[in-house]
């Protein structure tokens, strides 16, 4: 053992890794139906090699839950600034029932088991892992009147009920946020995430990486002309069933320009390239189709336009169709519209509004004409804007810095508060102005998985030690109280929220849940149950009251305990 204790003497961040390594296998193991997940697995494997004795910069802590948090709220601002307002009540609702009933069951208990108001207030931030209430109860302890070594000993208490409750605290929330509300409601997180999904698309469907469709919308057909005479603008303006445009013409083995009065002739060969049905339709009255044919291989581009023209700006679809020119109309194609991330159909009645984004089909050259009125292309980028994210979490924690008196009592965001406020707000920005901002998903997905599960393997490796001596000195009575104050709140909000606020969505009842509670390693684990972002935005709302809340919870505690 002391070799081993030597290498992370020398290299502490090998224990961190290992953690990660070691927790997400055994997190991936299944007992029935059961699985622990790679969040709680890294959380014991941390406090498993904690035992060697590890000593890692705080620092490091910090940094990863900021990462972790920053990127979650990136994610959701456009969702959650759309969803403020009289459909908020049930996650207002929710955090306030477990901050109540987290602080009767501490109470009851410190009653019970004559603990004094230092042990009750470790417990209670310990148990419902909200480290604020340290700070705040040790600011009350003070307030007393007590003599100054009986001060000190009050909050040396506080630590030690903090320590012993912390590890089952994360760990519980992530059973009961996860498992054991799947199992009172019947449903699944990640069932109930994709159905939640699919109503917010409104019947729009996204395909997934590999995935297209069987009969495209948009297509291209190669027809040869059986009959001299029409006009190239007479033959696209006789397509019944939608628009469908000539894109290329071959005569006598040589191409020529697509011109609007440009006579076809018989043996003509074309490229006609529309809507489906509009093609199928037309093609029948153009000729025989081929099904391949010398220089007819058109590139076709698909790009995202951010409309940020006022003249297109609270309009309806069917308003600025009729307003286009023909040729400003010709050979372009909008095959989806988002806001704020989310897709919205196509219909006449769509309004457009600032933000919106446009995809538009084409030959490259149209495209590029159509953006031209329309707004700024959205080329894909694999690169992550740092400039925008830098300040975007620098501005988070500055605000996390802040401190709002109530009487006596401090009360601020913290730095996770402030970095998913600041989150919040810059993914709103993003939203608003495409050209900023850029994060590919796939960095983000890094920044919140690697973020959270390194944050709670640091809790692992710092309190883990601790815990496990002082259980082991003082008994388990302590650690089992503070089995109790993680469960009982937890099973109170999963029955106010099952019957009385009626959360049909496990999915988004899982994230307003483990938000109110403050339980960021639960909120982890549900997300990678969800597969989506579902549950993100009723966590932001709860997560923002519980810290709020639970903060409180410390001068209570020492005054009623």
């Amino acid at each position: 053992m002391d070799w081993l204790k030597g290498i992370l003497h020398q290299a502490p961040e090998i224990a961190l890794f290992a953690s990660l390594a070691l927790g997400y296998g055994v997190g991936k193991l299944r007992f029935g139906s059961f699985q622990l997940g790679g969040v709680a697995g890294s959380l014991l494997a941390a406090v498993l090699i904690s035992q060697v004795g590890v000593q890692i910069d705080s620092g490091i802590k910090a940094v990863l839950f900021a990462l972790f948090i920053y990127a979650v709220g990136f994610e959701s601002g456009p969702q959650f600034f759309r969803s403020l307002g009289r459909q908020s009540i049930k996650e207002i609702l929710m955090a306030a029932v477990v901050a109540i009933s987290g602080l009767v069951t501490v109470v009851v208990l410190a009653r019970v088991f004559n603990l004094d108001k230092g042990l009750a207030a470790g417990l209670a931030a310990g148990g419902m892992t909200q480290s604020a209430i340290i700070g705040t109860a040790g600011s009350a302890i003070e307030k007393l009147g007590l003599a100054a070594d009986e001060v000190q000993r009050m909050q040396a208490n506080v630590a030690i009920g903090y320590a012993v409750t912390y590890i089952f605290g994360s760990f519980g929330a992530i059973l009961l946020c996860v498992n054991v509300l799947q199992w009172l409601t019947g449903r699944k997180i990640h069932d109930d995430a994709i159905q939640a999904e699919q109503e917010m698309l409104k019947g729009v469907h996204v395909y997934g990486a590999g995935e297209s469709p069987a009969a495209p919308d948009l297509v291209g057909r190669i027809f040869k002309v059986k009959q001299s005479g029409r006009t190239v603008a007479e033959l696209e303006a006789s397509a019944q069933q939608g628009p469908a445009t000539i894109e290329r013409i071959r005569r006598k083995n040589a191409l020529v320009g697509v011109d609007p009065q440009l006579v076809l002739e018989a043996g003509d060969i074309v490229l006609l390239v529309g809507r489906r049905a509009a093609v199928v339709a037309l093609g029948a009255s153009i000729g025989d189709e081929l099904q391949s044919a010398e220089d007819m291989d058109v590139v076709m581009v698909r790009r995202d336009v951010s409309i940020t023209n006022p003249q297109y700006l609270k309009r309806s679809v069917k308003d600025i169709l009729d307003s286009l020119t023909p040729e400003f109309k010709h050979g372009v194609y909008a095959v989806a519209l988002t806001r704020s991330g989310a897709p919205l159909p196509i219909t006449p009645a769509t309004l457009i509004v600032p933000g919106d984004v446009v995809t538009l089909f084409g030959t490259p050259q149209d495209v590029q004409n159509a953006a031209q009125s329309v707004g700024p292309i959205l080329i894909p980028s694999d690169k992550t804007d740092f400039v925008f994210h830098g300040l975007g979490i620098t501005v988070g924690l500055l605000i996390g810095l802040l401190v709002v008196r109530i009487g006596s009592i401090p009360i601020t965001l913290g730095s996770g508060g402030g970095a998913l406020l600041a989150g919040l707000l810059f993914g709103w920005w993003r939203s608003r102005k495409h050209t900023l901002g850029n994060m590919p998903t796939a960095a983000s997905a890094l920044l919140r998985d690697l973020g959270l599960a390194g944050f709670v393997a640091m809790v692992g490796l710092q309190s883990g030690q601790q815990a496990v001596s002082t259980v082991m000195e003082q008994g388990l009575s302590l650690f089992l109280m503070g089995v109790v104050v993680t469960i009982v709140p937890l099973l109170i909000a999963m029955l106010f929220g099952k019957y009385v606020l009626r959360y049909e969505n496990v999915a988004i009842f899982a994230g307003a849940l483990s938000g109110a509670r403050s339980a960021n390693p639960a909120f982890g684990e549900v997300l990678d149950k969800a597969g989506n972002a579902i549950p993100t935005v009723p966590f932001a709302i709860t997560y923002a009251l519980a810290n709020v809340f639970l903060t409180l919870l410390g001068p209570l505690v020492i005054a009623f305990a």
